[in-house]
């Protein structure tokens, strides 16, 4: 490992690296931390995104191939003790790599442009891994973009980046769009928006979802209020053919962008 190994939690260093655990820090600084093999491979494959590396000895051994291509880009390298890893990451048991990365969202007329076919909207979503989920199963599905509304998590919580997996830096995310200016974008570029609603009149086997679609998500526990169901162009909701009282929010985002994304690809 090149370099002296940071071993002190207080050091300046790992002082700046921490208080991106808060958002008033990330927003201010406009940075956040992405921590594991797998979310720092695909930050480190967008240029001018990672800013800094800190990896334990034994992550630099395994990872030897992460850590050689942020030495190549010229990303500064810091060795940690597992004491400074410990303290910089958000899990339990961390994998002992971590970057602090520059925030890659994009504003909403860049994010959504007019070729979209595919959008998954999240609605005042509050939980960060819910979030995450429904960013990587759009990824997934090849959506065209990801729209997080200004009430909803912020999607550089550690929580909700580990839960992508990585797909924070495959497609377009907005951050912070009002809901309403977001569904006028969205209908205004040519796609029909489905409010995805246990109540809706119609489930996804009576919709045609062959054309361009947004779809919105809502609350984990309330599921969309009134007035953003009154946005939407229709309310689908996921059919129940057992005695299951619901599906939680990740699961049924991944049933109707799935259930879209066939439907387009057959047609």
């Amino acid at each position: 490992m090149a370099g002296s190994e940071l071993t002190n939690i207080r050091s300046p260093r790992v002082k700046a690296a921490k208080r991106l655990t808060k958002r008033a820090f990330r927003d201010r600084d406009r940075a956040f931390l992405a921590e594991g093999p797998q979310a720092v491979r695909e930050a480190l494959a967008l240029p001018g995104v990672a800013s800094e590396l800190f990896t334990t000895a034994e992550a630099e051994t395994r990872h030897a191939d992460i850590v050689t291509a942020a030495r190549l880009a010229g990303i500064p390298v810091h060795g940690a003790s597992g004491e400074v890893m410990a303290e910089l990451a958000q899990t339990v048991t961390p994998q002992g790599l971590l970057a602090v990365c520059r925030f890659v969202h994009v504003p909403l007329a860049e994010g959504v442009t007019g070729d979209a076919r595919l959008v998954a909207v999240l609605a005042h979503v509050r939980d960060p891994g819910n979030a995450g989920t429904v960013l990587r199963t759009a990824d997934a599905a090849g959506a065209d973009a990801v729209v997080f509304t200004d009430a909803s998590v912020d999607p550089y919580n550690g929580k909700c980046v580990r839960a992508s997996a990585g797909s924070l830096f495959h497609l377009p995310v907005v951050t912070s769009a009002p809901v309403a200016g977001a569904v006028r974008h969205l209908k205004d570029k040519g796609l029909r928006v489905l409010a995805a609603d246990g109540a809706g009149e119609r489930t996804l086997d009576d919709v045609d979802l062959s054309g361009p679609t947004a779809w919105i998500f809502g609350n984990e526990a309330w599921g969309l209020p009134e007035e953003i169901l009154a946005m939407a162009d229709e309310a689908v909701r996921v059919p129940i053919y057992g005695r299951a009282e619901s599906l939680n929010l990740a699961m049924a985002a991944g049933v109707c962008l799935y259930a879209s994304a066939r439907a387009q690809r057959s047609a």
